[in-house]
């Protein structure tokens, strides 16, 4: 019989090789089976010992902030029963004797590198503290902190041995033995092979008999030599090959839903949260483990990589994880840090369901398993990828699957019981270790303290589990489509926090202001330099105009472009245009000739209201202007009765549904487009601001904002529905601060807008303290609002309510409010937008239109009665923008605003930028 390739001794080997790494693999152990190759001795003439590349790494870290107790691991034995301290102490002292690695340390050459130095000789100082005499809560309390303050404690590598042991004695048979080692000689690996030498060497010491320990076959120390010298360019080329496929071009550092900004250097300061998942999902990812042939760990990662691509919106998810290359015969024997890194990086495109992401982590882990040797440091050194400050090189998540059990000491006649102690530090953002032990998996969370609260981690432990469920149960969903929150946190974000229904009378713009002017007809209603207008004078040069106005075919549904500077023509204009029916269309004469043009075309108004002297710079419009400032024309007007238009004047009735305006707003497409507002939307909002903030008679309302936007129409409108007063700034005054706050001075007004850019303008003026007990508030919005902005104002100008609003034009100029009373802190450096305002919805969704939970980045759409009706005659725009709401009753709109905003656990909204490149200026 001729003997077959698959028969021969090499190939048998490799195939028994293969099956015992898949026997592994099943039993959730990321290693590979043990290699044949063995690490020699070092020969005892070798001049100076190198750092293996794990210590390079660790002893690098140490040295860019020696006083860290980042890379202290620290562990809490509680030991019951009758201990015998010094065995224990004899025990500990073998335990050097035998590990080279215990008492070595790491002095630097002249040259800067560091080298091993190994003591022949070490004594380890067991230090004890005797706690048995204080009462029992003391002394718990009194040993935590001990442990803690141990684990604290930096080591000096250049002087210090590696491992340091505390005695606490709580009673005669009850302690706690504290050991402190450095990362340097420490990896996951480790533990167990330390509490099988100490547990031998312990009887040993008890009984006077022999330990039974077979001599190690190396030290650790022979290993680094051995890895120096073998890990050649030529060894590490496939290697350095894959690497590089791999992980060039980096991946963008994701962006993590933070609770506070994140900073160019970050502190090291950590804190753990802890979370076991349910019986049934544990049974769940260990079955579908076995059934796709991948290990628990692959499908942690899988749903973990799910988890941060809905939190981010990334499709490339970094993730770190480690390996202990202990594959060489008797390295599982020895203590030392035998440990590796690994980037991965899990492909999220194309939204893959479950179970094809589990697919395409398994590829990647065992690709990455094959070419692990690739020490990691070595590999940032030959790749060099871009650094970014405040992150670590390829990834600040870190995931670390323990299925292997860590069994601890075993001392004759001494139960044993151990933990970790935290020294409160963390090296990434987020790191996570997961233990499958009594069949449920338990999650530890070490997180950067500076970033995240404890809450919003047990959060995101909670939405692991609840993706990872649901993604096992129906493993061919796609992950956008599983859900992140439970059913009632679902109706928080949609119900709960957009509870804002108020009743609003059904009614108009024209009206309100009719109704108005008949409650005060004598009240102050406009003040511009040393002219004042009551109410019955304003609205019945208002009513004048109108008839001219309907007598030229303005009325519902038709438009009329007002071209004027900021004066009493223009809120004339404006309010005959409303009384009319007609919708006004404000064009900013400072506007490129082109631009206007474009404008005109669209709106295509029946006429047009200008000046004398702005008149020149409209493009000729297709239809009738109006030069208000000509003598003829008002002569004409003086003629008109004043009376208001009654309906029965107009061209038809005006219904709230009717447009009030039509502002033009630039967008992402460049081109101008006219945002057509009706009536029943402005209501809203004047009614809304109004009833808010106590706006009445005896307030005054500065109005600085240029007409062609959309925070001019309250300036204009909410005192003249309210009995207030309207002050108009001078033209081109709304860029002078000084002006600014000697009219506010003179003129005793009580509520102003400022855009924030603007608001630090005007702050930093000398004049601006003259506002200060003038003011009774302001109001930003158009832009962020920055926290130390918002903290100067208020500082400044004490006694001066802050309110923070935010909206776009499509949705009747603001739809959400934040009192800056109620604190200014953000992890966007800049204050909340709030809570959604009277009849409007506020929805954070994700790219399937989902909702997001809170603290989770969303694209905002809104709902309710201030939407625009559209894009002037842009359907394809409006329908593009103004979607159906899959979350509102049948025929309800929301309108897509493209900004990036997050709920704060509170029901708040935080501004985070735009889903775009569109810049607003």
């Amino acid at each position: 019989m001729t003997e077959t390739q698959a028969d021969r001794p090499g190939d048998l080997a490799a195939r028994k090789r293969e099956l015992l790494r898949r026997r592994l693999e099943s039993a959730g152990l990321a290693h590979t089976p043990a290699r044949a190759e063995r690490i020699p001795p070092r020969p005892a003439d070798t001049a100076r010992l190198p750092l293996s590349y794990a210590q390079s790494r660790m002893w690098l870290l140490q040295q860019l902030d020696p006083a860290s107790p980042a890379y202290n691991v620290c562990l809490a034995i509680r030991l019951r029963g009758p201990l015998d301290a010094d065995a224990l102490r004899t025990a500990l002292a073998g335990l050097l004797a035998r590990h080279e690695v215990l008492r070595t340390r790491y002095p630097t050459a002249d040259d800067g590198t560091p080298h091993q130095v190994v003591d022949a000789v070490a004594e380890l100082d067991l230090e004890e503290t005797d706690l048995h005499g204080l009462p029992p809560d003391e002394r718990d309390w009194r040993a935590d902190a001990l442990a803690r303050a141990a684990s604290a404690t930096p080591f000096d590598l250049t002087a210090d041995h590696p491992l340091r042991a505390l005695l606490l004695r709580r009673a005669d048979q009850d302690h706690t033995l504290v050991l402190t080692v450095h990362h340097i000689a420490w990896d996951g690996g480790t533990f167990n092979a330390l509490s099988r030498d100490l547990s031998a060497l312990y009887r040993a010491a008890v009984t006077g008999a022999d330990a039974g320990l077979e001599p190690l076959p190396a030290q650790y120390a022979d290993f680094a030599l051995w890895q120096r010298t073998t890990f050649t360019d030529e060894r590490l080329a496939g290697h350095l090959d894959h690497w590089r496929t791999h992980l060039l071009p980096p991946p963008r550092p994701l962006d993590l839903p933070t609770d506070a900004p994140r900073t160019p250097r970050p502190t090291a300061h950590g804190d753990r949260r802890f979370r076991t998942f349910a019986p049934e999902v544990t049974d769940r990812l260990t079955a579908f483990a076995r059934t796709t042939g991948a290990t628990p760990f692959m499908v942690l990662l899988a749903g973990l990589a799910a988890l941060l691509h809905r939190l981010t919106g990334a499709t490339d998810i970094p993730i770190g994880s480690a390996v202990m290359n202990r594959d060489l015969p008797g390295l599982d024997r020895l203590i030392g840090n035998f440990g590796n890194t690994l980037a991965l990086r899990a492909d999220l495109d194309r939204d893959p369901g479950t179970a094809e992401l589990v697919a395409r982590v398994r590829t990647l882990c065992t690709d990455a398993y094959a070419h692990q040797d690739m020490p990691f440091d070595l590999l940032v050194e030959r790749l060099r990828p871009e650094r970014h400050p405040g992150r670590a090189v390829w990834f600040d998540v870190m995931l670390l699957f323990l299925t292997q059990g860590l069994q601890g000491p075993e001392l004759p006649g001494v139960s044993v019981e151990w933990e970790t102690v935290h020294n409160d530090t963390t090296q990434f953002d987020l790191s996570l270790e997961a233990f499958l032990t009594g069949g449920r998996l338990r999650i530890e969370a070490t997180y950067r303290s500076g970033l995240f609260t404890p809450e919003t981690v047990d959060r995101l432990l909670a939405r692991l589990e609840t993706l990872l469920a649901a993604g096992l149960a129906d493993p061919e969903q796609p992950v956008s489509r599983l859900p992140l929150m439970s059913g009632a946190e679902e109706q928080q974000v949609l119900t709960e926090w957009n509870t804002t229904a108020r009743p609003v009378p059904g009614t108009t713009l024209a009206a309100l202001l009719a109704e108005q002017a008949a409650r005060t007809p004598d009240a102050p209603a406009l003040t511009f330099d040393d002219l004042t207008l009551g109410y019955a004078a304003l609205h019945a040069r208002a009513a004048r105009l109108a008839r001219l106005l309907v007598a030229h075919g303005a009325g519902p549904e038709r438009r009329v472009a007002v071209a004027l500077d900021r004066g009493p023509d223009l809120v004339v204009a404006l309010l005959a245009t409303l009384q009319a029916g007609a919708a006004y269309v404000p064009l900013d004469t400072g506007y490129p000739a082109e631009r206007l043009a474009v404008m005109i075309e669209d709106a295509a108004p029946a006429l047009v209201l200008t000046s004398t002297a702005a008149a020149h710079k409209v493009p000729a419009p297709a239809a009738p202007t109006l030069l208000l400032d000509d003598p003829a024309l008002r002569e004409r007007l003086a003629a008109l009765d004043p009376a208001a238009l009654s309906d029965a004047e107009r061209l038809a009735p005006l219904r709230p549904e009717h447009p009030a305006y039509v502002i033009f707003t630039s967008g992402s497409t460049g081109r101008p487009k006219g945002v057509v507002v009706p009536h029943a939307a402005i209501v809203n909002r004047l009614l809304w601001m109004a009833d808010t903030y106590r706006v009445g008679p005896g307030d005054r309302v500065l109005q600085k904002t240029p007409a062609s936007f959309d925070v001019s129409v309250w300036e204009f409108f909410l005192p003249l529905v309210t009995g207030a007063a309207l002050v108009l700034a001078r033209p081109g005054g709304h860029r002078d601060p000084a002006h600014l706050a000697e009219l506010i001075r003179e003129q005793r007004v009580t509520t102003a807008h400022f855009v924030p850019s603007m608001l630090r303008v005007f702050l930093d003026d000398p004049h601006a303290e003259r506002a200060r007990g003038v003011l009774r508030r302001i109001v930003c919005s158009g832009e962020a609002l920055p926290t130390d902005l918002a903290e100067r104002c208020t500082r400044l100008l004490d006694g001066t309510e802050l309110h923070n609003l935010y909206g776009p034009t499509e949705a009747a100029v603001d739809v959400t409010a934040w009192p800056c009373a109620d604190g200014t802190g953000s992890a966007s450096g800049s204050v909340p937008i709030g809570h959604p305002v009277w009849n409007t919805r506020a929805l954070v969704l994700d790219a399937s239109l989902r909702p997001v939970p809170p603290g989770v980045p969303g694209e905002l759409y809104l709902g309710g009665s201030q939407l625009a009706r559209g894009y002037l005659g842009r359907p394809a725009l409006t329908a593009g923008r103004f979607v159906a709401d899959p979350y509102g009753p049948p025929g309800a709109r929301l309108y897509r605003t493209g900004d990036i905003v997050r709920w704060t656990v509170h029901g708040a909204l935080e501004f985070l930028g735009r889903a775009d490149d569109q810049v607003k200026i």
